[in-house]
């Protein structure tokens, strides 16, 4: 899509620093950190959110839980790290392309803290 930051970041249009790219997933820093880690994980293709997972393009989302792994790991998260999606206006999504935020490096409270 044209107009999405999140694509114009995956095509290396806008600017990003990045802690992991393949082919399918790009994982760079967020500009507003909630964590001392706090990294999204975006797939390159545009999906808008969860609503529009399909068996066409699930592949990518298994994979972005196994980057997710890896980067636990490259963090030294050995005591954990939260994973967090949102999915439409009310979940609190604000960019229109699927994301996961991974966060670590303090300990976390539920559901916000």
């Amino acid at each position: 899509m044209s107009d999405c930051i999140f694509c114009k970041i995956a095509n290396g249009e806008i600017p990003s620093t990045k802690v992991y790219e393949d082919d399918l997933v790009l994982a760079f820093n967020d500009l507003e950190p909630q964590a001392p880690i706090h990294v999204l994980i975006i797939p390159k293709q545009h999906i808008t959110s969860c609503d529009d997972i399909t068996p066409d393009n699930s592949a990518v989302i298994a994979h972005i839980f196994e980057v997710a792994a890896l980067l636990g790991k490259q963090f030294g998260l050995t005591n954990g790290y939260r994973i967090v999606n949102n999915c439409g206006e009310d979940g609190g999504q604000t960019v229109k392309h699927l994301h996961f935020h991974f966060m670590g490096g303090r300990q976390f409270g539920w559901p916000a803290g």
